[in-house]
């Protein structure tokens, strides 16, 4: 049987973007089989290469997994050689990924409307920290900052306690470059169709505030500000108990409740507290009355907090498993590389790495079909690894290179 093609196979993406946003949008669209090219800066490549913990390579982790499915140039926008090899590049390309500052790429001659004119079906992603209009538009921008600007930080964290940084400081780039993959797979559709191409402005701070969840429509729907709040809905101001309970071995099991806990729900937890001993009043039939449950969330959640440290959290886990309770352990990184359903699911992906000297397991493609094939086919590149392969397509012999090369083209 014949190979299947991925989705992207044919789709060229020049990545000119650095360090996380923007490249990750391109890294999805390499996983569903778009030729990336990641262009960087000449003897010094995108800062992600150095950022956080290296291996012994010289490469950070992150970049050695960020970078997969990519092949590497390097490129000096801002000389005139450069610029003009690029446009290049465009005149051969369906999309550029870029998250420069805005402006900066007008000022070096490389902005959307000079790139369409060599390609007017070109697609451009363009992802900043607060989009490209608007009074801070030229602000430099970062998710850590866009998890504060959005409201994000402000709602993460226990209720009178102070706000937190919501899990990850990296989360918005993550949130913006997926938000890019679905841009400008839309857009891609648009040029079929029409045969213009367009830009996409993203915003980082934008994409963090979708995360919200309901403040927006709270506020402009009663005027309330919604605060940090410990196992309380927003939409609907009705208490539950907490979520996250420590347990016997110091781990803590995730107790999710639907928004109102129901006698019936009240009833089966008091029935498995009670094999314990530690049910306390939870099988009065006074709780039969929703009213009373709804007025007793605290007392309920203080129970709870008395019962789990009794038992392990495998126990915990194990028991709300027996009585159809979707309640989970909260997972460590080596909890989840060592779980059977991850491992059947085959999510980690190990890929050969020659100059490492060893395998690197990269993170899966977070979607599957279930005829097209998806994956991770390329390993991180070496920085100018595909210098020679790349610019023979349009011409340029060794001796051609040398010359960028030493003038600082690349």
């Amino acid at each position: 049987m014949a190979k299947r093609p991925r989705p992207l196979e044919g789709i060229r993406v020049l990545d000119i973007a650095t360090f996380l946003a923007g490249p990750f949008c391109s890294t999805i669209l390499g996983e569903f089989g778009a030729e990336v090219i990641k262009v960087e800066q000449p003897g010094v490549g995108d800062p992600l290469r150095k950022f956080g913990t290296r291996h012994e390579c010289g490469d950070s982790l992150v970049w050695l997994s960020e970078a997969r499915n990519k092949k590497s140039i390097t490129l000096n926008l801002r000389d005139p050689e450069g610029a003009a090899l690029l446009k290049r590049l465009v005149a051969e390309s369906d999309i550029v990924v870029e998250n420069f500052r805005t402006g900066t790429l007008e000022r070096w001659g490389l902005g959307y409307e000079d790139l369409k004119a060599v390609n007017p079906r070109l697609v451009m992603l363009r992802v900043t920290g607060y989009g490209q209009t608007g009074p801070k538009a030229k602000e430099p921008g970062f998710a850590r900052i866009a998890h504060a600007f959005s409201g994000l930080t402000h709602l993460t964290g226990e209720a009178g306690g102070k706000p937190l940084m919501p899990g990850s400081t990296t989360i918005g780039d993550y949130l913006a470059g997926t938000y890019g993959a679905i841009g400008v797979l839309m857009a891609l559709r648009v040029a079929e169709q029409t045969g213009e191409g367009q830009y996409l402005d993203v915003s980082v701070h934008d994409a963090c505030a979708l995360t919200t969840e309901m403040a927006v429509p709270i506020y402009f729907g009663t005027g309330r500000t919604v605060r940090r709040q410990t196992g309380r809905h927003a939409a609907y101001g009705v208490d539950r108990p907490r979520t996250q309970y420590q347990c016997k071995d110091g781990r803590y099991i995730n107790a999710m409740f639907n928004l109102r806990l129901t006698p019936a729900q009240l009833r089966n937890i008091g029935e498995w507290l009670d094999a314990y001993d530690a049910a306390e009043d939870l099988l009065d039939d006074r709780y039969l009355d929703q009213q009373v449950i709804l007025e007793s969330q605290e007392h309920i959640s203080e129970v709870l907090l008395r019962f789990f440290p009794k038992i392990s959290s495998e126990e915990a886990y194990r028991g709300a498993q027996e009585r159809g309770l979707a309640w989970g352990a909260v997972r460590t990184v080596d909890d989840i590389l060592d779980d059977p359903h991850w491992r059947d699911r085959g999510y980690f992906v190990e890929v050969e790495h020659p100059e490492l000297g060893e395998s690197f397991t990269y993170p899966g493609t977070w979607a599957s079909y279930s005829d097209t094939p998806l994956g991770i086919e390329r390993r991180a590149p070496l920085l100018g690894e595909h210098n020679a392969e790349v610019y023979a397509e349009l011409g340029l012999d060794g001796s051609a290179l040398a010359a960028l090369r030493a003038g600082g083209a690349i």
